[in-house]
């Protein structure tokens, strides 16, 4: 299995509603693609979040194929969404992984 991980640090300016967001569009967009079969969205814990808090989604893929069609035809366009709605109010980084 592999899981696409993005974790991103959300300004205390947007956090209710980069959150909601999340929840009602973006994750349902990405798992619309049938790219993934599941999904998790957590906060990290025990992070300075003076500055905004810090969350994780998870996507889940049986395939590294999955992945890199993902990656290639749709991220693009999802990433320049985030930014057209949220700005510089957000940093994100990703990381892909194997279960073992």
């Amino acid at each position: 299995m592999i899981i696409y991980n993005v974790t991103t640090k959300i300004s205390n300016v947007i956090k209710d509603s980069w959150i909601d967001w999340v929840k009602r569009d973006h994750v349902p967009a990405i798992m619309a693609t049938g790219l993934f079969h599941d999904f998790r969205i957590c906060r990290l814990l025990e992070q300075d979040d003076t500055d905004g808090p810090t969350y994780t989604v998870q996507y889940f893929t049986d395939t590294l194929e999955n992945y890199n069609t993902y990656i290639q035809e749709y991220a693009p366009r999802f990433r320049q969404e985030s930014f057209a709605l949220f700005g510089d109010q957000f940093v994100a980084f990703r990381t892909v992984m194997q279960v073992v």
